[in-house]
């Protein structure tokens, strides 16, 4: 793979200070700079993913209990993560758009900001019982998982070929501080409303929109030079091409890389199978006798496992390749399904199960982020990640609603059974690149 970083000749894209159109006269960044712009960078997306990761996992907690309870159906409790899930997907090509346009900045601040909206309304919602607009305001909810998506990417704007996935990695680490403790103050924020109207389940989502309010500031004013248009301007000078940059011209890179295509299946794959099974968890721990106490405990503990040891992943990526990791996802996947599905009463064992959950999730998404940004030009690479999300989430949006008929009709088990399944594909393509391309990645 050609390191696009090899040939420096202009420090930033149009309209960063600095760069072509760009407002002042600052000095340009040089290659001797870069290392110290990759540090920066990388501080502030950690800076952002922490803030992040405080919010987002309120809603993975607690949207199928508070759906249950707006509803009034346990069958209905599927769609509130599912509606976040969906607007996460739904918002994948326009924020792409305008990262390819714009830069990476814009588009995280944007996130944000309709982040914060939809944790509003989803409290509106809560108070005033409406089922519609909990489904709306969790979609926009979901823009909050956009934002901390797509700073995967921009930690791999910058970074050396041979290091793109502890650089990617590092990134997603990052959210485990957060995301630890965000479901583990739901039930403290919650009770500060139990005298006002708002429902005790819906309060820390007030916590949410606060939360990505303060990320988008971190995000606009400390993200500079955007990470994306340097890289660009950093590009040789033929690999520029702003018709390269469509998401025609993203799918069209997809479909001419073999690898591309499997990175895209195991994101898709892993993210579904996690989806599936997660958010019907607490669900299934509430039908075993669990507080809200002991859930956000089992859920943090999932969380650590989806980004505590992505460094690892990284490394691992890195040194042994893309495909041995993705082989170890489909591992550490079907284990957890295994584990998790056959648990019933076992609290402890529901929770080991979780945690390996989050491990092959990590695993999956750092090694198929990697491959996929590897396998396609640097002027396609926006648009191909905006279609990666876009897939992983309209795919773990359908399988979140079908888990939650699939657990009122079938049980838990059953939908563990289901998510091992969705790993096939991915298993027999990464089997299929393995044996016919042995010593590449």
């Amino acid at each position: 793979m050609t390191n696009t970083l090899d040939a420096p000749d202009s420090p930033t894209g149009p309209g960063e200070p600095g760069g072509p159109g760009g407002p002042t006269g600052a000095a340009p960044v040089t290659a001797a700079e870069l290392p110290a712009l990759r540090r920066r960078t990388s501080a502030v997306l950690i800076a952002s993913q922490i803030l992040g990761g405080l919010g987002v996992p309120i809603g993975i907690a607690l949207a199928p209990v508070l759906a249950t309870q707006v509803s009034g159906s346990e069958a209905l409790s599927g769609l509130a993560p599912t509606a976040s899930v969906t607007g996460t997907a739904l918002l994948s090509l326009p924020l792409a758009a305008l990262m390819t346009s714009r830069g990476r900045r814009p588009g995280l601040v944007l996130a944000y900001l309709i982040g914060a909206l939809g944790a509003g309304l989803v409290v509106v919602a809560a108070v005033v019982g409406s089922f519609p607009l909990l489904l709306l305001g969790m979609a926009g909810f979901g823009a909050g998982s956009s934002a901390n998506l797509q700073a995967r990417f921009a930690a791999a704007d910058l970074a050396e070929p041979d290091r793109r996935g502890r650089a990617i990695s590092t990134v997603i680490w990052a959210t485990t501080i957060g995301s630890v403790l965000g479901p583990n103050i739901a039930a403290p924020a919650g009770r500060v409303f139990r005298s006002s109207s708002i429902p005790e389940t819906a309060g820390p989502f007030l916590w949410a929109a606060g939360i990505f309010l303060l990320a988008a500031v971190v995000v606009g004013v400390l993200l500079r030079p955007d990470p994306l248009l340097t890289a660009r301007a950093l590009a040789p000078q033929d690999s520029r091409s702003a018709g390269g940059r469509s998401l025609r011209a993203g799918i069209a890179a997809v479909r001419a890389s073999p690898m591309a295509r499997l990175a895209l299946v195991t994101v898709a794959g892993s993210h579904t199978a996690m989806v599936s099974i997660m958010v019907m968890t607490p669900v299934d721990l509430g039908h075993h006798g669990a507080d809200l106490q002991l859930i956000g405990l089992v859920i943090s503990g999932h969380i650590a496992g989806m980004y505590a040891f992505s460094p690892v992943m990284g490394w691992l990526s890195d040194r042994f390749g893309r495909l041995a990791v993705i082989g170890l996802a489909v591992g550490l996947l079907s284990c957890a399904a295994l584990l998790a599905g056959t648990a019933g009463p076992s609290h402890g064992q529901t929770a080991v199960g979780l945690f390996v959950l989050g491990l092959g999730w990590s695993a999956g998404l750092v090694a198929g982020s990697a491959l996929l940004t590897d396998s396609v030009p640097q002027p396609a690479r926006a648009a191909v990640q905006g279609l990666s999300d876009l897939t992983m989430n309209t795919a773990a949006g359908i399988g979140g609603a079908v888990a939650g008929v699939i657990v009122s009709q079938a049980g838990y088990g059953w939908l563990n059974a289901a998510g091992a399944c969705l790993l096939l594909p991915m298993a027999v393509l990464a089997l299929r690149r393995a044996l016919s391309r042995p010593a590449t990645t």
